[in-house]
């Protein structure tokens, strides 16, 4: 698949040609991490960082917020991988510190090894030093530790001339179970295409900031599909996962969703693009579009507005929404409409009385001696912690997102409790 990347250099978006001359600047990166991020990860490159010439540190952390990224640049010792991973990163790519006694602090499965190589020969810090090393060989040494290989080919780096697919196929082979991601060279969708089929991701700058090849183009490129008129099936689910329909995508309407943030669909009954919400107001924000393993159909990630995506006037076209969804979005309603009077109501307007059940309940769960009085007073807890939440705006969506960002982090804290 794609892997849109953006170069940093003094705070800006860059496109180098052959690692040294700077050929074009695209500006602030925090929309086109937003626009990037639509389609899976974004690899981000602290290019001052790599030629120890400076830091965009900041700068990637806001990042961080926005898409997820894979973060490489200036990464050369264990501390500094952690603190990247520790902040979000999804995984660090290391080059000059892709070395065993390193790679075997970290875990695996987050760490990428880039293996720059120039005709075949590994260089570092930046591309300016040359090991002499081959690239096959640094393969060998390092799969064991690391889960990914980004191998650069720097000498077509930036020249859109094409990938040299019979070597990304050579090159993937080689790498084992570690999934490969080419970069350098890449000047269409075709060649994204290709080195899918061999087993390769490829990294993808300059073709899309000049307009050579477009984002969805890229990433809609490796799907197939088993219908005459080439649609993809669709599953349409909320920021939690939650199914909330089936409807069907082509490359049009992938490239409106992804231009607009907004979900975008192909309707066959109008035979044309089916902006979801342009009627009824139950819009949808587009927040990311995944392919399944066997590149045949998708999964739209959105938020969901308005009553929901249902034409009956439902969230979900699978029947009553259920569990702890159905309570965030009931809380959520009454926080605007209860009537006075009314226990939620008062829990919302009374901070006393709400701080007040929450510590009760979280005793009594303290207190739970039977599987069923455990269940009951879980569900207490969960319910005014929830209301608690809702009351700073905070829904359960959000908590989901603050959960799997420190499930992200690789230093523990100790957990005793608090004096």
């Amino acid at each position: 698949m794609i892997v849109p990347s953006i170069d940093i250099m003094d705070g800006q978006a860059v496109q180098l040609v052959g690692g040294k001359e700077k050929a074009l600047e695209a500006g602030d990166p925090r929309p086109l991490a937003e626009r990037f991020g639509r389609v899976g990860e974004v690899a981000v490159i602290d290019l001052d960082a790599a030629m120890g010439r400076g830091s965009n540190a900041e700068l990637i952390e806001e990042l961080l917020a926005i898409a997820p990224c894979r973060v490489g640049g200036g990464i050369r010792d264990v501390e500094a991988a952690r603190r990247w991973l520790d902040a979000g990163a999804r995984k660090v790519i290391l080059g000059t510190a892709a070395r065993p006694e390193i790679l075997r602090e970290l875990p695996r499965d987050r760490v990428i090894a880039a293996l720059d190589g120039v005709d075949g020969r590994v260089v570092v810090e930046g591309w300016q030093a040359e090991t002499g090393d081959l690239v096959e060989d640094r393969i060998d040494e390092l799969r064991q530790y690391v889960g990914g290989f980004l191998i650069t080919f720097v000498e077509i780096e930036g020249r859109m001339t094409g990938l040299p697919i019979e070597r990304v196929r050579a090159l993937a082979a080689r790498c084992g179970d570690a999934r490969l991601t080419v970069a350098g060279g890449v000047r269409s969708a075709d060649d994204v295409r290709e080195a899918d089929e061999v087993g390769a991701d490829a990294q993808v700058g300059m073709s899309l900031y000049t307009g050579a090849m477009g984002l969805a183009d890229g990433f809609c490129a490796p799907l197939q599909s088993d219908r005459d008129d080439g649609l993809w099936p669709t599953i349409v689910c909320d920021e939690r996962g939650s199914a909330l329909g089936l409807v069907y995508s082509s490359l049009e309407s992938v490239r409106a969703a992804i231009d607009s943030g907004k979900g975008v669909y192909y309707s066959r009954s109008r035979g044309g693009l089916w902006k979801k919400g342009e009627s009824s107001g139950n819009t949808q924000r587009l927040l990311r579009i995944e392919a399944d393993c066997d590149r045949d159909a998708l999964q739209f990630i959105v938020e969901q507005d308005g009553s929901g995506f249902c034409h009956l006037g439902t969230r979900s076209c699978f029947g009553a929404a259920r569990g702890l969804g159905v309570l965030d979005q009931t809380l959520r309603e009454r926080m605007a409409s209860a009537p006075e009077g009314s226990y939620t109501r008062r829990l919302f307007d009374d901070v006393a009385l709400l701080d007040s059940k929450l510590r009760e309940e979280a005793g009594e769960l303290c207190e739970a001696a039977t599987p069923e009085e455990a269940a009951w007073e879980a569900a207490d807890v969960i319910y005014f912690a929830l209301a608690a939440a809702r009351r700073h705006g905070v829904g359960l969506a959000d908590i989901e997102r603050e959960l799997e960002r420190r499930s992200l982090r690789v230093s523990r804290r100790g957990g005793e409790a608090k004096a």
